[in-house]
């Protein structure tokens, strides 16, 4: 079968959706402001030890969402997209491939865009929706490509296209596709993996 992958953030749409996601329900829900003076010293203290690599990203990403404890999630959901549906790059939805999105960001923001844009298939971040925080490792660097092969046997897939807007970060993704495209400002700009990768 022959597939073309996908990142999300900054690929698909222009935004971290993550991020954008925290500050919608600091918008809409503005009681949770009177949980920085608690949330706040906390982040900070991780953030500090993620940067002296004492703790794993993904140490750090397990207490990012615990806010969700305190919000109705599946409408908060529903209203961000509500709003921010509508920048999802046009290319994307003229796709004719069967279509892997791969994304770190939370399963219980994605799975309504997913829903939605009717692409075939969602990897991402597994969160317990109840409390916010991370199950198993967030999916992003190698652990995309460990995800996409729990998901598909290597045999009886061909991918022929990869998109996503982080050399940086997505070089694993990268390495599988026959074609790679690098987004920039939305724009898909091809790209041969030897001469970005090899020098």
């Amino acid at each position: 079968m022959d597939i073309d992958i996908y990142d999300f953030d900054k690929t698909i749409v222009p935004f971290d959706s993550g991020s954008l996601f925290c500050g919608y329900c600091f918008l809409h829900y503005p009681y949770l402001f009177l949980l920085l003076p608690v949330i706040a010293p906390v982040l900070l203290a991780a953030l500090m030890l993620m940067l002296l690599h004492l703790i794993s990203f993904t140490s750090f990403k397990r207490i990012c969402f615990m806010f969700v404890l305190l919000i109705p999630l599946d409408k908060a959901v529903k209203g961000f997209w509500d709003k921010h549906a509508c920048q999802v790059h046009n290319w994307f939805n003229s796709r004719k491939r069967y279509s892997v999105v791969i994304s770190a960001s939370p399963d219980f923001l994605l799975n309504e865009i997913h829903r939605r844009l009717g692409f075939d298939k969602l990897i991402c971040t597994r969160h317990n929706s109840k409390t916010g925080v991370i199950i198993g490792e967030n999916c992003r660097d190698e652990e995309k490509v460990k995800r996409l092969f729990e998901e598909f046997d290597k045999n009886d897939i061909h991918i022929v296209d990869v998109y996503s807007d982080s050399l940086k970060r997505d070089k694993p993704i990268f390495s599988l596709g026959e074609n790679c495209f690098h987004i920039v400002d939305g724009e898909r700009i091809p790209f041969k993996f030897e001469d970005v990768y090899n020098k």
